[in-house]
């Protein structure tokens, strides 16, 4: 699966046991503008280095895997949990760094040169 858009977050990565670490990436996705969703995806192990060069801002697509699994609680009610689980990210447009001329402005006016003629204007 993919979905395209915008950085929210990025998380630094976290050590969660002595074997397993991972880090978050949020991805602002705009289906319906009046109602933007925030997407929270996971990468784990070595795919944490996928978001060293991702910034907040950035356009991105974003390919990852939807996972789900139950889980029992003490008292044996049962609970269901999903996951994105990023594989891979694209930067389509990056922050900063973009490739955009630009623009070029008129030339500003010299309006001391008419200071001293006379006009009706009453300020």
């Amino acid at each position: 699966m993919e979905i395209k858009g915008k950085v929210h977050e990025v998380s630094p990565t976290t050590q969660v046991t002595d074997s397993f670490k991972k880090r978050e990436l949020i991805v602002e996705f705009v289906e319906n503008p009046q109602y933007p969703e925030y997407i929270k995806f996971e990468a784990g192990q070595d795919r944490c280095a996928l978001l060293d060069n991702v910034k907040v801002g950035d356009d991105v697509e974003v390919f990852f895997n939807l996972r789900g699994r139950p889980w029992t609680d003490k008292t044996g009610k049962k609970s269901y949990f999903n996951s994105l689980n990023l594989w891979k990210v694209n930067v389509l447009s990056a922050t900063g760094n973009s490739t955009a001329p630009s623009p070029e402005y008129a030339k500003p006016a010299d309006i001391s040169a008419g200071a001293e003629e006379d006009d009706d204007l009453p300020f």
